[in-house]
């Protein structure tokens, strides 16, 4: 899953980045508004998640949020805010806002709230992934090969996550980059191929098919 955080304090911001990128997720950090905004429109970033301070320079995060909503975009967001008059919550809730998170929070609040606009968005409650042998619980972030739990490491469920939503897809290098990293992340050119390395090794070579010249994708194991 690829977030967007949009955020000022620098420490905040820093904290945010680090623990959702152990917790496996795709994070990018903005520092003001009119970025936020601009990143949100690009529609190759392709975020599932928005987290948006209230305070914002340049444009606020319920003035981002407001562009969002007339454009049409129901991206789930997040609003971050130090204030917690109900006024302020209702105002942001009628302009589209999804949740809310008085500061100061803790992390696993925040993983905690973005697990359930997750869940939210895709409509189900539950929305495991299978093949015939191999399934994945985004509510839990589980793995199990035929019944075993298989553990992995934040990345390799990343990129396992990223190739069992479509399973019958093939999905290049960059695409798989997009979906695992952030745009500050510094990517070794073979950083792929040691993920699924690694990843092969725990759940079986055969389930990750390498197409030529192409990518990969998760092959038929009925």
């Amino acid at each position: 899953m690829r977030i967007l955080i949009a955020e000022d304090d620098p420490m905040i911001g820093g904290s945010l980045v680090r623990g959702l990128t152990d917790e496996g997720y795709s994070v990018d950090w903005v520092r003001d508004g009119e970025r936020a905004d601009l990143a949100l429109q690009d529609q190759r970033n392709d975020f599932q998640i928005a987290l948006l301070d209230w305070g914002l320079p340049s444009k606020s995060g319920i003035e981002v949020l407001r562009s969002l909503r007339m454009r049409g975009d129901n991206i789930p967001v997040l609003i971050l805010t130090a204030r917690d008059a109900l006024a302020d919550r209702v105002e942001g809730l009628d302009l589209g806002a999804d949740d809310f998170l008085i500061k100061p929070f803790e992390l696993l609040e925040l993983k905690a709230r973005i697990r359930a606009l997750a869940r939210r968005h895709v409509g189900r409650l539950e929305p495991r992934l299978k093949t015939h042998s191999l399934e994945l619980d985004p509510s839990t972030r589980s793995v199990y090969r035929k019944g075993r739990s298989i553990r992995l490491t934040a990345r390799e469920y990343a990129l396992l996550h990223a190739l069992m939503v479509r399973p019958h897809n093939i999905l290049s290098r960059a695409q798989l980059e997009a979906r695992i990293y952030g745009w500050t992340d510094a990517i070794e050119s073979n950083a792929i191929e040691f993920l699924l390395h690694g990843l092969r090794q725990k759940i079986g070579s055969e389930l990750i098919e390498n197409v030529r010249g192409l990518g990969w994708r998760i092959a038929s194991d009925s």
